[in-house]
This record gives structure tokens, sequence and C-alpha cells, in this order.
């Protein structure tokens, strides 16, 4: 197996430590392939693959860092062909959270959410897809 070195923040290596003694996970490496698997398996289904879908994602940060602000505008336009709606709001005394409506493939959908991943000073992101093509259909 490949060796592999990162960088992270001390306090998410203390998480990351904590969450593996928790879990029972046998140490860090452990957590981190099952967490690479999640997130690499995250926008491979099949069957949400060449169906029209509708998302939301919800994104959380502190107000003060407006380089995550500008990031979110920059996106917003760059993908107006799939954002059907976007809304910003206050949370709390030092947070802001963006809203975004989005309408597409999975294909954008999942380049789209993975650019706002990769946006430094994320506080939180959250998001859901359904297919809008039969809602009467059967995602089980």
């Amino acid at each position: 197996m490949t060796v592999v070195s990162i960088s992270m923040p001390d306090s998410l290596l203390e998480r990351l430590d904590r969450f593996a003694e928790d879990h029972g996970f046998s140490g860090r490496s452990e957590v981190l392939r099952e967490a690479s698997r999640t997130l690499l398996d995250e926008f491979e289904d099949p069957r949400l693959e060449e169906r029209d879908l509708m998302a939301t994602v919800s994104v959380l940060f502190d107000y003060q860092t407006t380089d995550v602000e500008e990031a979110l505008i920059d996106l917003r336009h760059e993908y107006e062909d799939i954002v059907a709606s976007n809304l910003h709001s206050h949370v709390g005394n030092h947070n802001c959270m963006e809203l975004f409506v989005l309408e597409g493939q999975l294909d954008d959908i999942s380049e789209f959410v993975g650019r706002i991943r990769a946006t430094q000073d994320t506080l939180l992101l959250d998001h859901s897809i359904v297919p809008v093509d039969d809602l009467g259909g059967d995602l089980d």
C-alpha cells in the first residue's frame, strides 16, 4: 500500500484521532480510507445518472471570511445554467449561510458541490439530490 502525506490543522487531526478511537477504527489511515471511498462514491449512484435532478446545497461560513462569499458568488455565475435559486441568510452572530437550488445532471451538480468543498474556510457543506423526471419513482 502506498504511503501518502497530507497536511491538516491540529484541531482536525485531534478530531480524526478521537473519531478513530470512538468508532473502533485501527487508526487515522483507516478513517481516511473510508472517508475517501465515501466521498468518491457519493456521486457515482447509477440510479441518478442520465436523469434530470434537483439538488439543494447549503454552505455555512464565517461572514468575516469574505473569500468564501466571493468564491460562492463566482460559482453562482459560472454555473448559472444549473443554479435555479440562491438565498443568502445570516445565522447567529458571525455566520452566513448560502442555500443553492440546482437543476441539472449529476455530473454538473457533482462538479458544483466539489468546487464548494475545495473552497477554504467553509464551516459546513450539506446537500441532497433528488430526481425530478419521475418524482413517483423509487430510490430504494
